[in-house]
């Protein structure tokens, strides 16, 4: 994998493309977690086509291994959902469809299902303070990705993603209970 992206960042598509072949299956199944019982949403395999349009489009996105790859993927998905959240809610103020609704993969709780575009803004306020918490929340949400895996990715403790969420978790229920 850390070849091929080698190969794809000097400039090699057949590379990129077997790159992102690599970890298809892993993104749509993340994409299939997040848009389960989402009568409106997005179709899984759109979700992650569209994500792969915008990374493949942005020639300055060069991973530089595989956990790069999935992360700037979850971020892609994340604008794609959002790109999607603000085109109901523009069409007739929403054309009468409920708004576009994620839940955090492993949380229970119902006031972990949050409108995507109030998480998204709070997403972006955060990554200002605390860019680690801010990307868990992303793989979390977007990626539909449980601790272990994010610790995995991030290259950090399970211990300290953790810690993490469960203090960003709590900001972002003070801050959506506004």
């Amino acid at each position: 994998m850390t070849e091929l992206l080698a190969r794809s960042r000097a400039g090699d598509a057949a590379a990129r493309d077997a790159a992102y072949a690599a970890v298809y299956a892993q993104l749509k199944q993340a994409a299939h977690k997040q848009l389960r019982g989402q009568r409106h949403a997005l179709q899984t395999t759109a979700l992650v086509h569209e994500a792969w349009l915008k990374l493949a489009g942005n020639a300055d996105l060069a991973p530089s291994d595989r956990n790069h790859l999935v992360a700037l993927s979850t971020h892609a998905m994340r604008h794609v959902l959002v790109d999607h959240a603000r085109q109901v809610h523009a069409a007739k103020r929403g054309g009468g469809q409920p708004p576009l609704t994620l839940t955090a993969s492993g949380v229970a709780e119902p006031q972990a299902e949050v409108e995507v575009l109030a998480l998204h803004g709070l997403l972006e306020e955060l990554q200002g303070f605390d860019p680690r918490a801010a990307q868990i929340v992303e793989l979390r949400y977007f990626g539909g990705y449980e601790e272990p895996e994010i610790a995995a990715l991030l290259d950090v403790s399970l211990t300290t993603v953790q810690r993490d969420w469960r203090r960003t978790r709590a900001w972002l229920a003070a801050r959506l209970g506004d």
